[in-house]
């Protein structure tokens, strides 16, 4: 199989298949052409699309690892000059490994739609919007080229609108949808000129043929300044990967976005757009290693993402929110280990963190149904012995979120742990602060949430006042956040006043469609990072796909404490993290099973720091007074300038007034008199004999 060359028909049929999926709901399945299939058809069309895809994924995964590759044009879109516009594919273990996790997920999340959704009037809209998802993301991570990658990563962005806003009666899903749009814009902005510049002194938008000259644009600095060209084009390929993969201060709309149906929050924060960020980044290996500043600047935002985010996590009590932050703070960890040089480390967590981040959101979702759409989690306690199944995955997934050892995430956080403290680059210092600290705040934050919403006392089927012993902020209108997507719900909404049981209703274990992709899941949480660890982070599986500088020694160190899977768990249960992680869970446990009066001193102690918190560190202000403000500002004294006084009172007003002016003038003239006319003429000829007299010949 060695140097074999795959199958470029098979390649294409791997995004083409989800789009079919998406044009037969998305078409005949809606009013765009008169509803001509029914959700049976509609969805039975998406998921077998997406299962095609999952299987010659896992085809194209196995044919790699013997060796296969595919690097080649697919379909040549036009040629201006030199420069090539064309969609093609790099297939090579990175890819292939992406393929599998986006489609492996996707199949999961449409699976457990047919139950989530199965009320809801859109119904064979949504599988069309997650069909097309899956296209989009598949197109970004088998590109060969920025072009083709520019194109995949608007497409998650749009189709992310889409979804983010699916319930359009909603102002609060318009705003929300509106938000991650915008924000995204703002990095996106980043993204095209650091492409830009990469075009512009390479002259090409291929991948290797750009890497190719990688040392010549090396040596270049940016015109009139001394900046390095190299690390002005990836700092702006990092802020684009900042706006898709929600690093601060391009964070704020994530957890916004928790306002769409939670299949694809499920899909948006586990295996696709979130991560187009981690991927690119690792893909561009060769140019990021070539500037310390760019890994630095790297390497802090990380941090702060990672250490901050979590500690919004802790406050939060609707249950999409607190895993919404999770994943903010575990994306921040996959950007510390880049910026340390670990690209193979942050395409490990993003591959373990896919699983378990799915796992806990669809989780989420089962809860959400059982306790018939009430979201807060204070409302909730003891669902262990009402859905059992539901309990023992989100119980998986939450062990494997803090890097319980032998969990799939304990073997990529520890990497991580470990990556930043051998790395020496400006800022490391913070970073292993950060990426400690969090660990203590992740455990807490993940087993608050764990112990309110499966221990403890039944919260649910009572009259909500919401004094809940740890005196958080009032929580949100279910109107406002609660998946209420069905008449039957508005109606409970409008009866009742709020979602949730009614007194004497018990909670009830979700239907097959809704825990068998728990189940799924849970088992890749549960195993995959032992499986995989060796390969990946110390075998070859990146060989010639990654590139880590000889400067750059963490994953060598990493490589060469290595001893195995299981001896690197026997050996983490003595290490910070593990002890950092296991307080972290003890302390929920005391705090809201033992003793929920330690939350409400916090409280009453520190209400500034709440507040704090609970404003979100007043980013959401900060956006809106500087740059909305900024924005309305900068509008109003365009109009009143640019547009009243300049336009519209100068250039159009003026010049009417001008021509008005000469009309009075010529109306003088214009008297209807012979007499007038022919003195005019006269006068008209004698000025033009003047004029002229000096250069008529002389006699």
């Amino acid at each position: 199989m060695a140097g074999q060359l795959l199958n470029p028909n098979l390649l294409l049929a791997v995004p083409l298949a989800p789009l079919a999926g998406a044009a037969i709901a998305g078409l005949l399945g809606t009013q765009f052409l008169g509803n001509l299939v029914g959700r049976k058809t509609s969805h039975t069309a998406t998921i077998l699309g997406v299962l095609i895809a999952f299987i010659l994924s896992v085809q194209t995964l196995l044919a790699v690892m013997d060796g296969a590759t595919f690097n080649g044009t697919i379909y040549n879109w036009m040629t201006i000059g030199t420069l090539k516009m064309e969609v093609g594919f790099q297939i090579d273990s990175l890819s292939a490994m992406m393929m599998c996790v986006v489609t492996f997920v996707s199949l999961m999340v449409h699976i457990y739609t047919i139950g989530y959704m199965k009320d809801d009037e859109g119904y064979n809209r949504f599988f069309a919007y997650i069909s097309l998802f899956t296209f989009s993301m598949l197109m970004l991570v088998m590109a060969n080229n920025f072009l083709q990658l520019f194109f995949g990563w608007e497409a998650v962005g749009l189709v992310s609108y889409l979804l983010i806003g699916f319930w359009y009666q909603r102002p609060t899903a318009i705003v929300a949808n509106m938000k991650a749009f915008l924000v995204n814009r703002v990095g996106d902005f980043g993204f095209i000129l650091g492409i830009g510049l990469l075009l512009a002194y390479a002259g090409t938008m291929n991948y290797q043929e750009v890497f190719a000259k990688k040392d010549e644009l090396a040596l270049l600095t940016m015109p009139g300044t001394d900046w390095a060209l190299l690390t002005v084009a990836c700092i702006c390929l990092f802020i684009g990967a900042m706006g898709k993969s929600a690093q601060f201060p391009l964070h704020v709309w994530l957890p916004d976005s928790m306002e769409g149906p939670t299949p694809i929050s499920a899909l948006i924060h586990a295996a696709t757009m979130v991560t187009a960020g981690i991927f690119m980044v690792s893909r561009m290996s060769p140019l990021f290693e070539l500037s310390d500043t760019a890994l630095s600047f790297i390497l802090v935002i990380g941090s702060i993402t990672a250490l901050f985010m979590g500690f919004l996590g802790i406050i939060q009590n609707d249950i999409k929110r607190v895993v919404a932050y999770s994943t903010l703070s575990q994306l921040g960890y996959m950007t510390v280990a880049l910026g340390s040089s670990a690209y193979s480390v942050a395409v490990f967590h993003l591959m373990t963190h896919a699983f378990f981040k799915a796992l806990l959101f669809l989780g989420a979702g089962s809860v959400i149904i059982g306790m018939h759409h009430d979201q807060d989690i204070r409302n909730m306690g003891g669902l262990r012995k009402y859905m059992p199944i539901t309990w023992i995955t989100s119980l998986i997934g939450s062990l494997a979120l803090i890097g319980t050892p032998l969990f799939s995430g304990f073997y990529s956080k520890d990497s991580i742990i470990e990556a930043v403290e051998a790395t020496h680059i400006w800022g490391a210092g913070f970073a292993q602060f950060a990426v400690l600290a969090g660990v203590f705040v992740t455990a807490f934050y993940s087993f608050r949430m764990y112990f309110l919403v499966f221990h403890g006392k039944e919260r649910f089927g009572q009259a909500h006042a919401n004094g809940h012993d740890d005196h958080h902020a009032p929580k949100a209108a279910h109107g406002a956040h609660g998946d209420a997507h069905d008449d039957h719900h508005e109606e409970e909404e409008d009866d009742h006043g709020h979602h949730g049981l009614e007194p004497g209703q018990k909670p009830h274990e979700s239907p097959f469609v809704v825990w068998f992709p728990l189940v799924m899941l849970a088992i890749p949480s549960l195993i995959i990072g032992y499986l995989t660890i060796g390969p990946m982070l110390h075998g070859d599986f990146f060989k010639g796909v990654i590139f880590v500088g000889e400067n750059h020694p963490a994953m060598e160190e990493l490589s060469h404490e290595f001893h195995g899977a299981m001896a690197m768990a026997i050996h983490g249960l003595s290490t910070a993290p593990f002890w950092l992680a296991l307080s972290g869970v003890v302390a929920a446990y005391y705090c809201y099973m033992v003793n929920p009066r330690v939350p409400a001193w916090f409280f009453a102690k520190f209400h500034a720091i709440h507040t704090l918190l609970d404003n979100k560190y007043y980013m959401d202000k900060f956006n809106e007074v500087v740059f909305a403000g900024g924005a309305r500002l900068l509008g109003n004294g365009l109009w009143n300038f640019g547009d009243k006084k300049l336009i519209d009172g100068f250039v159009v007003n003026g010049s009417a007034k001008v021509v008005a002016w000469l009309s009075s003038l010529s109306r003088v003239l214009q008297t209807g008199y012979i007499y007038h006319y022919a003195f005019v003429m006269i006068l008209g000829v004698l000025g033009f004999l003047i004029y002229f007299l000096p250069f008529w010949p002389a006699k």
